[in-house]
């Protein structure tokens, strides 16, 4: 009877505790150094959508940071760490969830892995309540490989990836066993993470050019995604193996499983109002 008192007590103190947060949200782009990640990344569309959740719209902050560098370099999870402890420390963020995409999800990661390697880590791992990882890059591709040993995908696949980036080389598959063993926490064998990190897993590419919801995000991409999943499992969104997406942390949900229509998101939907994707996102605030 204690225990059940005690469980109780615990339970309605959790959820005081969320009532009186005060909530931010970051959203954390992939591979690639944008100056304008609320325009050029996510679309201002899917970002004030995101935005509605929130009880205080200005507690949102778009992160811009050179992500084709390796995580661990102050371009990367240095200039993440800067703008989220100033982010959280200038509005008295202490509950923050992070919203990821790609290789964004590789940075926080190494942030959570490894507390001790910046004073500032703490700060923000304690404030985190969890992390959304949409198709996330947590066991890399083989799109990466391809780009480094320099053949089509150098050229196909430039738009999205990027070329011979420190940041592409990270997520060659080989590199990325290596780091998830070593250097990361969450994936299979490993020590959990210290928050969560929920991971939308996208499943399929469909270019269809009479489907109009082939369309959202952009025809020629979804064109070219639909190219390189050839050089993939049938279980991908043309950039990533559904494999590599739950990879680490936990599955929140695949895509057909949750979004309007039963539709897939390729991996550029996937940064994008498309399907429900922003409500979702918008709702888990």
């Amino acid at each position: 009877m204690r225990n059940l008192y005690l469980t109780a007590f615990l339970f309605a103190m959790a959820l005081f505790n969320t009532a009186f947060a005060n909530t931010g949200i970051a959203l954390v782009h992939g591979t690639g150094n944008p100056s304008d990640a609320y325009n050029s990344y996510w679309k201002s569309e899917f970002v004030e959508s995101v935005r509605q959740g929130l009880d205080n719209s200005s507690n949102l902050i778009v992160v811009n940071c050179n992500f084709d560098k390796y995580m661990w370099d102050a371009a990367a999870s240095g200039c993440l760490a800067t703008q989220l402890h100033d982010f959280i420390t200038s509005k008295n963020i202490d509950d923050l969830i992070v919203v990821t995409h790609s290789n964004g999800g590789n940075v926080m990661r190494w942030i959570m892995s490894n507390p001790t390697w910046d004073s500032r880590y703490p700060r923000i791992i304690d404030s985190l309540r969890w992390v959304n990882a949409i198709a996330p890059s947590s066991g890399g591709t083989p799109l990466a490989d391809a780009v480094m040993q320099g053949n089509m995908f150098e050229k196909v696949l430039g738009w999205i990836l990027g070329f011979k980036t420190d940041a592409v080389r990270q997520q060659q598959e080989a590199w990325m066993a290596y780091y998830n063993a070593n250097w990361l926490l969450g994936t299979g064998g490993r020590p959990s993470l210290p928050k969560g990190f929920w991971t939308i897993v996208g499943s399929d590419v469909e270019s269809a050019m009479w489907d109009r919801d082939s369309y959202c995000g952009g025809y020629a991409e979804t064109v070219g995604l639909e190219v390189t999943q050839n050089w993939l499992d049938g279980c991908s969104d043309g950039f990533l193996n559904c494999s590599s997406q739950n990879a680490a942390g936990s599955v929140w949900f695949y895509d057909k499983d949750r979004l309007r229509g039963g539709e897939p998101l390729n991996h550029n939907q996937s940064r994008r109002k498309c399907f429900n994707l922003d409500v979702f996102i918008r709702n888990d605030i």
